[in-house]
């Protein structure tokens, strides 16, 4: 893609919390973008929901905020279909000044991350299902859209229904179109079980670009729905009484000649596949910040809920945290369900696969397999509480094998911070800085 074709370009690069952070820049502009030209303070990569910089961060008093340099990703630019003038969207890495890619920058957490599954001659392919709820948000209050076929609003779900993708049929139309646009591969999209939810699976590929397209994705929807009227949001439980939000993971690996290592064949897996059940489970409750990043994010932890909160694992169970599904061997693969829509991707898909190799390097067995409900079972539970997990993240032994220390300090930090500033909004206002921040 022709940089200089466009109008105005954007660069930038994703915070702990998910944010694009980054300048609009001419088109002109484009020749300097690989050569280290554009720089922003390191500290942008640890800055609270709102923008705030972190009170007593070691970026700001041990660097004097130094400058990290801006560098482009493999991902390449993209048009930006949800604005009136013609502009592209460059992704951006940060780095430091000698090159070196920067421990806080989520992104480069999933490289080091895929890199160790490289060094094995080994590739992770992965795909991402993500839940979002079209709103009204034009009062004090978040309401359900107007369906644009009745012009009255919605008032039920409805789930799997073609009639309710149909009635926002101009909002998808232009979602797809803007996605293939934007070389993100939409496989399916469908009606969900809340009001105004739907759910979009992205097609199985590289982890790396799975992560990308998951992020770009939620900006895409995000902007197509202003186009239409409506906000599209991600939050974890838009509604209080309502479904909420999830972001499913799912991933294999495969060798060097393209054989899924989980595949024995059989429905139970291999030995690998085991290995990388126990690294997930053992990672799973302190990593539950990654999952559940935000104060109203623990809201959709319910029990009977489609939202997993029990430590476990199971075939062809959609109330395990970790399902393996069925079908083919040659596509046997893992299921992580415990993640919110306000997630950000790169942070999960490292804790994730940080914790699945980490499994099978250590050789880990796994619990035994839950058959029935998770909900009926006395099973090791998530966090239920925002402090907690903090707490939990920050001394937990395994997650730091997994993701590097200086981020989750980083990340610790920005939570706290959150924490003191969220108790000074009243929580019926609480979904206007989440709204679509996440």
């Amino acid at each position: 893609m022709e940089l200089e074709q466009f109008q105005s370009i954007r660069v930038a690069t994703v915070d702990l919390n998910g944010q694009l952070r980054g300048k609009r820049l001419p088109a002109s502009y484009a020749s300097k973008l690989p050569k280290g030209q554009v720089r922003m303070p390191l500290s942008i990569m640890n800055v609270d929901i709102w923008g705030n910089d972190i009170e007593d961060s070691k970026l700001v008093f041990e660097t004097g905020d130094a400058d990290g340099i801006l560098l482009p990703t493999n991902r390449g630019p993209v048009p930006m279909p949800w604005l009136n003038n013609h502009s592209a969207l460059v992704p951006m890495s940060m780095h430091v000044e000698d090159g070196t890619p920067f421990f806080g920058d989520p992104r480069e957490a999933l490289n080091i991350v895929l890199s160790r599954f490289a060094k094995k001659g080994w590739h992770v392919l992965a795909s991402t299902e993500m839940e979002f709820t079209l709103v009204d948000d034009r009062n004090s209050k978040l309401r359900p859209p107007i369906n644009p076929r009745s012009n009255r609003r919605i008032f039920a779900s409805d789930v799997l229904s073609l009639d309710e993708l149909d009635a926002f049929d101009a909002f998808f139309s232009d979602l797809h179109r803007g996605a293939e646009a934007m070389n993100i591969p939409i496989q399916t999209m469908t009606s969900e079980c809340g009001l105004g939810q739907f759910e979009v699976t992205l097609s199985h590929q590289g982890a790396m670009r799975a992560a990308d397209d998951a992020t770009l994705f939620k900006i895409l929807a995000r902007g197509i729905a202003r186009k239409h009227s409506m906000a599209a949001t991600f939050m974890a439980k838009p509604y209080q009484e309502d479904a909420g939000n999830g972001m499913h993971l799912h991933f294999s690996v495969v060798d060097e000649n393209g054989t899924n290592i989980f595949d024995n064949g059989g429905s139970e897996g291999t030995e690998f596949l085991q290995q990388a059940l126990a690294g997930c489970i053992t990672a799973m409750r302190a990593s539950t910040l990654i999952f559940a990043p935000h104060g109203p994010s623990y809201n959709r932890f319910e029990q009977g809920s489609h939202a997993p909160t029990n430590v476990c694992w199971g075939y062809e169970n959609r109330t395990a945290a970790l399902r393996v599904p069925g079908g083919l061997p040659s596509a046997r693969r893992i299921e992580h369900r415990t993640a919110g829509g306000d997630i950000n991707p790169y942070l999960m898909l490292a804790a994730v696969l940080g914790a699945a190799i980490e499994g099978i390097e250590l050789g880990l067995k796994p619990v035994p397999p839950i058959s029935g409900s998770a909900y009926d079972q006395d099973l090791p539970q998530l966090m239920t509480d925002w402090v907690s997990a903090i707490d939990l993240i920050e001394s937990d032994v395994f997650v730091a094998r997994c993701l590097p220390k200086g981020l989750i300090q980083n990340f610790v930090m920005t939570k706290r911070q959150e924490i003191r500033f969220l108790a000074n909004i009243s929580e019926p206002d609480q979904w206007k800085t989440y709204l679509e921040r996440v």
